[in-house]
């Protein structure tokens, strides 16, 4: 059982880290103006800018909603307001401030780096990574409830099977189970070119279809405009289907898959789905804080070799470079096990396990996992049996 403190205490405790991340870095103060970042600090979601300087000042620029109260919290109908308002307060004006790059569009940016005169402006959307990369007790705690009751609706997912079913109809079924035990739905990722609704279902050759989005496997879609996933391909015999979803019932999402066959399914299918689960296991106990996140994928590519599973792992005729990724209030957080990965392992990070494989005709195998790192190795938080269920 973790021990955590509540909301309000963490969040000041995470405010203070940044306060000394921008220490380090020569910055004076920071105004964050995304939604991620103003809940991962606040707690709450508003539309304005909080305001944060090294000397332990914060302010909370609030344009909505109304009716939020606090001695840190000053409403304005815009952020050129900002400056006044803290010379009124007796506060210094700050002359390096750092700013998000990547959850801004380029007219925020540009707006808010002329908000205060006189001052150079940071892209910190990478020290913000490196800041949420690591969870607290209570975060973890979080994880943890949404991985709970990311399995118990997984749980549901053979009852959902009829005959003659397609993968759409029955990622529906599951997408309603899901809300149902309490999903918010909402499936945050990182980048602009990502996007996915609560997750993907892949069945048969469409678990071999390249896709846009730098997921581990891709999916042609229902359409165009969102080519990812299930495609309303009809379940038949000897086929394998992978449900991939977001577990968001916390607002810190889980990532997990779990692999159901159609009746009997080639040995090479079975014999996959043994080698993923063997890596999950080997990785759970080298994933100890100091190991490099290219360390463990070279690790996971080693034991793919020397099954001679190579040609089907990580997709096909597009393969992704990576097993595994950081979750939390992202889908795609720090770090990356994934080739080339400067990534290091710390004690609380999220990682999300995903060594898959594709076998032409018969769907994907593999099961996805979310772990936390342990000084120990990493504990698996989405619980539940690892090996196919057959239909």
């Amino acid at each position: 059982m973790i021990e955590t403190v509540d909301l309000i205490t963490d969040t000041r405790n995470r405010r203070e880290k940044l306060r000394e991340m921008m220490r380090l870095d020569g910055a004076d103060a920071c105004l964050i103006a995304s939604n991620l970042h103003i809940f991962y600090l606040t707690g709450s979601i508003f539309a304005g800018v909080v305001y944060l300087h090294c000397d332990g000042t914060e302010r909370f620029f609030v344009r909505r909603p109304v009716g939020m109260t606090g001695s840190q919290i000053r409403y304005i109908r815009k952020p050129e307001q900002i400056p006044d308002l803290l010379e009124q307060d007796g506060l210094p004006l700050p002359k390096v401030v750092w700013l998000e790059g990547d959850e801004l569009s380029y007219g925020e940016w540009a707006r808010l780096s002329q908000v205060i005169p006189g001052t150079r402006c940071v892209q910190a959307s990478a020290r913000l990574r490196t800041l949420r990369s690591v969870k607290t007790t209570y975060e973890q705690a979080q994880l943890i409830e949404s991985g709970r009751r990311h399995a118990l609706a997984y749980q549901k997912i053979p009852s959902f099977y009829r005959p003659g079913i397609t993968d759409e109809a029955w990622t529906i079924e599951l997408e309603r189970e899901m809300r149902l035990n309490g999903c918010l739905g909402l499936f945050r990722i990182a980048g602009q070119s990502m996007e996915a609704f609560m997750g993907s279902t892949l069945t048969g050759d469409n678990a071999g279809a390249p896709s846009p989005y730098d997921f581990a496997l891709g999916g042609a879609g229902m359409h165009p405009s969102l080519p990812i996933g299930q495609n309303g391909t009809v379940l038949k015999p000897g086929q394998t289907i992978m449900f991939d979803m977001g577990g968001n019932f916390t607002g810190y999402m889980t990532d997990m898959s779990r692999v159901f066959a159609i009746g009997h399914v080639p040995s090479e299918a079975l014999r996959a789905h043994q080698v993923s689960m063997e890596i999950h296991q080997a990785l759970s106990e080298s994933g100890k804080p100091g190991k490099s996140g290219e360390a463990l994928y070279d690790l996971a590519m080693d034991m793919v070799s020397a099954a001679g599973l190579s040609d089907y792992f990580m997709g096909l005729s597009q393969k992704a470079r990576f097993v595994g990724h950081g979750v939390g209030l992202v889908v795609n957080e720090l770090p990356v096990l994934g080739a080339k990965s400067r990534d290091v392992l710390e004690e609380g990070m999220c990682i999300a396990v995903e060594p898959k494989f594709v076998l032409p005709s018969i769907g994907a195998v593999g099961p996805e996992d979310t772990y936390i790192v342990r000084s120990w190795g990493m504990e698996r938080i989405t619980p539940g049996n690892q090996e196919i269920v057959v239909i």
